[in-house]
């Protein structure tokens, strides 16, 4: 099935930029992207010939207010007139604001642009979908320009102050490639009927909750620890947050603690979840030789070989076996079973580590116990 023709104006844009990503990602190879250097010829010619229009560019800050007209409306009208001249039916996406209601230079422009949209759609056979989007943020949004997001992780990832006048503020957030899953949609199924749509997923929060979630991120990762970052908000703005890193923080050191057995370290802590560490045993080394009441390890072995040994602290049952890194299988502890664990090859042993809870100095859960006499 061949790809429709696609053109995306403000292409160079925060929002062009992730969309020409996903488009050629997803197989798209009829792509057009239209910046503020693309000729009139070539820009009315790929409208002529477009299946969908993603209409994204806009000026927000311009230098002078004349621009917004200049830019949202007059841009606009190009379109509108290149689609009827063609006579063509196209999917025309149109990125608004939720700022097109407000009385000044910015919400009027954006307001003309939508009538001029809507009117091509009552006349044509064209199908138009508007978008009054709130604040959008991701990974490439320009900092210090018009994403606070942006702005908030670009600074505290540098160790710059952020300013943050109302902390209660009220503040509408999308992420970019929630819109762009949305739009990718309608690329398979496109919506027959013209009109004003809501962007799939949206999330309501405050300027000081934001401000306070991201300098999370930055203080978690100086102690090696991470909250739950895999779903809704958090998820997109700690995505948004490692975006920003500088490239001299893209790696950290680990604290390693050094003895005659070998080596350990905490990777990564979470508060839900547990901490993951490592650890290395030299050849014939034993470690461990403990028990614990409540807290549950798992041990993967990734380098060489081991064995090892379970005793239960009541009955003084043992049981024992061995692992290596050739045959991947995790071993777990058992609360109550005093176990350790031995390097039985040749070389220097590496081992994974999870435990069920973040070691607390007060209150270890870990009660020494040999595993055999």
């Amino acid at each position: 099935m061949t790809s429709p023709r696609i053109v995306v104006t403000g292409a160079n844009g925060f929002v062009g930029k992730n969309l020409l990503l996903r488009l050629a990602e997803a197989g798209h190879e009829q792509v057009v992207g239209i910046t503020r250097s693309t000729g009139q010829a070539e820009l009315e010619r790929a409208l002529s010939e477009a299946a969908i229009i993603f209409h994204l560019a806009g000026a927000n800050r311009p230098p002078t207010a004349d621009e917004f007209h200049a830019v949202n409306v007059g841009l606009t009208e190009i379109i509108a007139q290149s689609i009827e001249r063609a006579g063509t039916a196209p999917l025309i996406v149109f990125t608004s604001s939720t700022k097109a209601v407000d009385d000044n230079d910015y919400g009027r422009s954006k307001h003309e642009a939508e009538d001029i949209l809507l009117a091509l759609a009552d006349r044509t056979p064209a199908t138009v979908l508007v978008q009054r989007l709130p604040n959008i943020f991701g990974k490439w949004a320009r900092p210090n320009y018009n994403s606070a997001v942006a702005t908030f992780c670009h600074n505290v990832s540098r160790q710059l102050p952020i300013t943050v006048s109302d902390p209660a503020s009220p503040l509408t957030l999308l992420y970019i490639d929630d819109l762009i899953d949305q739009w990718l949609g309608w690329i398979k199924a496109p919506p027959t009927a013209s009109g004003f749509m809501e962007p799939a997923a949206s999330y309501a929060t405050t300027v000081g909750e934001v401000a306070r979630t991201i300098r999370g991120f930055a203080a978690d990762r100086d102690m090696a620890l991470i909250d739950s970052v895999g779903v809704g908000l958090t998820r997109a703005l700690y995505a948004t947050y490692v975006a920003n890193l500088p490239t001299d923080s893209f790696a950290y050191p680990l604290t390693a603690h050094v003895d005659p057995r070998g080596s350990f370290s905490e990777m990564l802590r979470t508060r839900t979840s547990g901490q993951f560490s490592y650890f290395t045993a030299h050849p014939g080394v034993t470690r461990g030789g403990h028990y614990h009441h409540t807290k549950t390890e798992k041990f993967l072995v990734v380098h060489g070989r081991a064995r090892f040994r379970f005793r239960h602290v009541l009955t003084n049952e043992t049981h024992e076996l061995s692992t290596s890194s050739e045959k991947p299988v995790v071993v777990e502890t058992i609360p109550g079973w005093a176990h350790d664990i031995t390097n039985i090859g040749d070389n220097e042993m590496v081992v994974l580590l999870w435990a069920n809870e973040i070691f607390l100095p007060e209150r270890p859960d870990t009660i020494w116990a040999q595993v055999s006499s």
